[in-house]
C-alpha cells in the first residue's frame, strides 16, 4: 500500500478585510431549521462570498486575454467556501455570513486546531500543541457567538479539514501522536459549541485515496464517529466531507490509480466508490454516512504521479460548479471549498514552510506560500476548466 499518503494539505487562506458595502440581503421571516434527515443543500444555492470574489476581481484586472477575463468574472459568481483560518479571520465573519440571502447556503470551513496540519509543514496552524483551551475561547466560542446571532441564515460547516484522517494514517508521527488529544477533543468541542438548527456540518474524511484503502476505511470510520459520539452525536452532522482542496474525480473507472500495482488494495478509486464503500464503514460505526465532495479543482485528471501529491498540481483545471444534482443518494452536494488560486504551498526549497510535496515533477513550479494568490495557477484552472467556463 502507498506509503505517501501524507496529508492532504490545505494552505492558510490569507485573511481580507470586511466587505465595506454588503450586499442587500432577503431578510428570512423565521429562523432557520435543517433537520438531519434532509439534504440541507436542496433547493438552496452555494452562497458566492465576497472575499473570494475580491481576489478573482483582482486577478481578472491582471489579464489581457479578454475572453480568460471573462471566465474569470463568472468564476466571481461560483459559490465557495469561506476559510476561517486564523482567530483574525473571526471578525470578517459576520460581514461575510450576512451577505447571504434566504435562498442561499453560506458555506464555512472551521480550521485552527492546535498543531494543525500534523503531517504536513505548507499549511501548519497559528496555535501549538496544548493550546486547546484557546482554540475553544478565542476560535470556537466566537464563531457560535456570531451563528447564534444569524439564526435566519442557512450554514454548511466543514468541521477541520485534515485532522482526523491524519490520526488514522499518520499516527506513527510524533507530531500526529502529540496532537492527537487535542484533534479529538477540539473537534468534539466544535461539533458541541456549533450546534444550532441553522447549520449541517460535514467532519472531514480526506477522500478516498487516504481513508479508501481497504485496510483505513473501518479505523478511519470508527475514529471519526468514536468523536462525534463524544459530542454527543448532535444533530448538526449531516456526514463528511471528501476531497476537500483535493484532485480526486468523482466518477472515473477505472481510476486514476486502479491499475497500480496495489490498486487491488483500494476499492475507493473514485470519489464516487468513496460515498459507497466509506458510507458504509460510517453506517457501521454510527455516523450518519452522508457527504459533500469538493471538485473546486478536478476538472483534469491522470495529473499526479501518486495519490498523496497534493500541491499545486500541474495542468488542474476548475470542475463540477456547486450542486445538490450529484445523482447519488449518499452525495449531498457537489461544493468548491478549496478556493481555486490560492497557492497549496510554496516551492522554494529555502522557505521555512517548504513542504517536497510541493517541489515534486507534478507540482506547479514556481509557486508561492500556503493561502497566498498564486497568479498563474489561477489562469492554468480557467484554462483547464471542465466544463469550461
Amino acid at each position: 500500500m502507498k506509503s505517501a499518503i501524507l496529508s492532504l494539505t490545505l494552505g492558510a487562506t490569507a485573511a481580507l478585510a470586511a466587505p465595506s458595502v454588503l450586499k442587500k440581503r432577503a431578510a428570512c421571516d423565521a429562523p432557520v431549521n435543517i433537520t438531519q434527515s434532509e439534504n440541507p443543500f436542496e433547493g438552496r444555492t452555494l452562497h458566492a462570498n465576497s472575499k473570494y470574489r475580491a481576489e478573482v476581481e483582482a486577478a481578472a484586472a491582471n489579464l489581457t486575454d479578454s475572453s480568460l477575463a471573462s471566465a474569470a468574472a463568472a468564476v466571481a459568481d461560483v459559490g465557495t467556501f469561506l476559510w476561517l483560518d486564523t482567530i483574525s479571520t473571526i471578525e470578517t465573519f459576520e460581514g461575510y455570513l450576512q451577505e447571504a440571502d434566504c435562498s442561499e447556503i453560506f458555506g464555512v470551513v472551521i480550521y485552527d486546531l492546535p498543531g494543525r496540519d500534523c503531517a504536513a509543514k505548507a499549511s501548519n496552524g497559528e496555535l501549538a500543541v496544548g493550546e486547546l483551551d484557546r482554540y475553544k475561547s478565542e476560535y470556537i466560542d466566537p464563531i457560535a457567538a456570531i451563528i447564534a446571532a444569524n439564526p435566519n441564515i442557512a450554514i454548511a460547516a466543514i468541521i477541520e479539514p485534515d485532522s482526523l484522517p491524519n490520526l488514522v494514517t499518520n499516527i506513527d508521527l510524533t507530531t500526529c501522536q502529540d496532537s492527537a488529544s487535542g484533534y479529538r477533543d477540539g473537534v468534539a468541542y466544535a461539533l458541541e459549541q456549533l450546534n444550532f438548527p441553522n447549520v449541517a456540518a460535514y467532519i472531514d474524511a480526506g477522500h478516498g485515496g487516504w481513508l479508501g484503502w481497504n485496510d483505513n476505511l473501518k479505523p478511519g470510520a470508527e475514529e471519526l464517529a468514536a468523536v462525534y459520539k463524544a459530542a454527543g452525536s448532535p444533530a448538526i452532522v449531516h456526514g463528511v466531507s471528501s476531497n476537500v482542496a483535493g484532485w480526486n474525480a468523482w466518477s472515473k473507472n477505472p481510476g486514476e490509480f486502479e491499475n497500480d500495482p496495489d490498486g487491488q488494495y483500494n476499492t475507493s478509486q473514485d470519489e464516487e466508490r468513496y460515498t459507497q464503500y466509506f458510507g458504509d464503514a460510517l453506517e457501521a460505526a454510527g455516523l450518519p454516512n452522508h457527504f459533500i465532495v469538493d471538485t473546486s479543482r478536478n476538472g483534469v485528471q491522470g495529473l499526479r504521479e501518486e495519490w498523496g501529491d497534493w500541491c499545486n498540481v500541474k495542468g488542474a483545471g476548475f470542475g463540477v460548479r456547486p450542486t445538490s444534482d450529484t445523482g447519488s443518494d449518499r452525495a449531498d452536494a457537489f461544493v468548491w471549498v478549496k478556493p481555486g488560486g490560492e497557492s497549496d504551498g510554496t516551492s522554494d526549497s529555502s522557505a521555512v514552510r517548504y513542504d517536497s510535496f510541493c517541489g515534486k515533477e507534478d507540482a506547479f513550479k514556481p509557486s508561492p506560500e500556503a493561502g497566498t494568490w498564486h497568479q498563474a495557477f489561477f489562469e492554468d484552472l480557467i484554462k483547464n476548466a471542465n466544463p469550461a467556463f
